[in-house]
């Protein structure tokens, strides 16, 4: 049995056992696509009928670990536009790129074209509000990650996680693309921005691993410039540190951005 067999073949026994009911099912993740191990989950998005209720639920069947997506017919077309709304697709991506398990009626055909049509559109962007507290927010981190001693590797640890994740979420609304979580976040970045994600992942690797601190000094085309600038001039705001000046700069740009760091603070 091949190495995507096995995990179709399990996915279909727990929807024939826990589910009778379905009315079509989606086999999502590394299982799709042919590169489970033997310890990865199963990804399974199972469409049923109004009559029932939709959840998500986390499993073990067979001996391996599945993570359902389980929605009615009716409330599918809401549940894509949530999804959408917070900007990672986990679900949309599933009736995108997954592997059909069984379709009956012809709902999993439809459900997939209504997620390439929501993926088409994009995630919507970022409003005011949610720049200036995202900016915020990574200059914060880009302070205390360079104030912090290469002694101190549990927080240069921490900071510089934080500091990539803020990073890579404002640089793919940059980008109005798709971001995530966990192992989807670098790989929905380098799809984003493949010239600027390369030297994130180096500059965060170096910094806690050589115990040294970052050169926070903002360079033009950098991960963190572009995340903080939002590619927009404006006038000087008093009150904001040097560090937060050139995180908020445009690369190439001598004008810090309009809207100060502090203005969020406490928001």
């Amino acid at each position: 049995m091949n190495d995507q067999a096995a995990p179709t073949v399990q996915a279909l026994r727990l929807i024939a056992s826990r589910y009778p009911q379905a009315l079509g099912a989606i086999l999502g993740g590394s299982a799709a696509q042919g590169r489970a191990t033997p310890t990865s989950d199963l990804d399974v998005a199972i469409l049923l009928p109004d009559s029932d209720t939709g959840r998500r639920e986390v499993i073990r069947h067979d001996g391996r670990l599945a993570e359902l997506f389980l929605h009615t017919l009716a409330e599918l077309p809401g549940f894509f536009e949530w999804d959408r709304a917070r900007r990672r697709g986990t679900v949309l991506f599933i009736y995108d790129q997954g592997l059909p398990l069984m379709d009956p009626h012809g709902h999993v055909a439809r459900a997939r074209a209504q997620a390439r049509a929501v993926l088409a559109s994009g995630p919507p962007p970022l409003t005011p509000t949610e720049w200036e507290r995202g900016r915020y927010v990574l200059t914060c981190f880009m302070d205390d990650l360079s104030d912090t001693q290469p002694s101190d590797r549990y927080e240069q640890l921490t900071l510089a996680d934080f500091t990539l994740r803020e990073a890579a979420h404002l640089l793919t609304a940059h980008h109005r693309a798709w971001t995530g979580i966990g192992k989807w976040l670098p790989r929905r970045l380098l799809i984003a921005d493949p010239v600027r994600a390369g030297p994130c992942w180096t500059a965060i690797k170096q910094w806690p691993n050589t115990a040294t601190p970052p050169p926070w000094q903002p360079r033009p085309g950098s991960c963190f410039t572009c995340s903080a600038a939002r590619c927009e001039r404006g006038t000087p705001n008093a009150g904001v540190n040097d560090t937060r000046r050139n995180a908020f700069r445009e690369p190439n740009s001598t004008t810090p951005h309009p809207r100060s760091a502090e203005s969020a603070h406490g928001s």
